[in-house]
This record gives C-alpha cells, sequence and structure tokens, in this order.
C-alpha cells in the first residue's frame, strides 16, 4: 500500500491525466445522448412539450 506512488514510474502523469479527461467527457456526453434518445428522459421533450 505504502509503494503506490511508483506507478508514476510507469505512467506519465500528464498523459494520465488527460486521457481520464477525455475518458469522463466522452462518458458524459455519451450518458447525455443516451438520456435525450429516450422519449421517458428527454428533458428538452419533457420540458417544452414536444
Amino acid at each position: 500500500m505504502a509503494q503506490f506512488y511508483k506507478i508514476w514510474l510507469i505512467f506519465d502523469p500528464r498523459r494520465v491525466f488527460v486521457a481520464q479527461g477525455v475518458f469522463l467527457f466522452l462518458l458524459a456526453a455519451m450518458i447525455h445522448l443516451v438520456l435525450l434518445s429516450n422519449d421517458a428522459t428527454n428533458w428538452f421533450s419533457l420540458a417544452f412539450g414536444g
């Protein structure tokens, strides 16, 4: 447990954080698109009655 810092000797922290940010953005976009594609959870059609 005390040697977890050694993971940063293998992976470049900048690349890890950029990859994590890109992954989280794509995950959020996918979740939003899935929710918008469903009539029961589409907040645009619920708000505007469409």
